[in-house]
């Protein structure tokens, strides 16, 4: 059986948990200070902002402290985690390298959905499931959210097609909002350099936006070398001896 620790760890039966990870000087010196107060209505975002404001403002001498602090901190936590992962088996010891895989990996995902929303990227298209969902959810059935999803999906599924027409016609038009906000909103990423986030079936828009002076050597080289192919198909000329060095010349480019 595996048992999680309160640090994210795995552990198998019998071991201990591992030290939990070292605090940053920043968060060193909000514990150790005293200057920013928990309150029940300060949000964790505006708490944190606080922290960087403090920090921001401390002077350099007064940084060097907990900065010091922060580094034996991160010395004892690695070698209290070295001596923990001692303890573990190969299957234990692989157990926490994927947790850990997981956790960055959602971690980077919240990181780009949020970096998403700060570029204003569209939200995605509504079905008709999710457009009688939100008409309706209010006076569901049900006190739990669970309870109320699963009784709308059992309404849903009763629903003639009649009636369901009319939110699937509404889904329809949130699909062309999308589309329309998509294209706008990704030629606006291309102009600021940022084509990573272009869509792959819609990437070949930016091909039209290059601009008509603009053509690469291997482009400019291939129509020569097309032209001047032909050129010599069209005359009496084009002995296999051409046609061989125009093959040789084609390779080397």
């Amino acid at each position: 059986m595996v048992s999680r620790c309160h640090g994210g760890c795995v552990a198998g039966p019998g071991f201990g948990c591992s030290s939990q990870r070292p605090a940053r000087s920043q968060i060193l010196y909000f514990i150790l200070s005293g200057e920013v107060v928990f309150k029940t209505e300060i949000s964790v975002l505006e708490i944190a902002k606080k922290i960087g404001y403090a920090w921001k403002e401390l002077p350099v001498s007064e940084k060097q402290t907990y900065e010091a602090a922060a580094k034996i901190e991160r010395q004892a936590y690695k070698e209290e985690l070295a001596i923990y992962k001692a303890q573990l088996s190969p299957a234990q010891l692989l157990a926490l390298k994927e947790e850990r895989r997981q956790k960055l990996a959602k971690r980077k995902a919240m990181k780009k959905k949020r970096e998403l929303t700060v570029l204003g990227k569209p939200k995605r298209p509504r079905t008709g499931f999710n457009i009688f969902m939100s008409e309706h959810f209010q006076e569901a059935k049900g006190i739990s959210v669970q309870a109320k999803l699963k009784n709308l999906y059992e309404e849903w599924q009763n629903l003639s097609s009649s009636q369901k027409q009319t939110y699937q016609q509404l889904a329809e038009d949130d699909k062309i909002r999308y589309e329309n906000e998509m294209k706008s909103w990704e030629e606006q990423m291309v102009d600021v350099g940022r084509e990573d986030l272009i869509r792959y079936k819609n990437k070949t828009f930016q091909k039209s936006r290059v601009a008509p002076g603009k053509k690469t050597v291997g482009k400019v080289v291939s129509k020569e070398r097309a032209k001047t192919i032909k050129k010599i198909q069209r005359t009496k000329a084009s002995s296999p001896e051409i046609m061989a060095k125009l093959k040789t010349k084609s390779s080397e480019e």
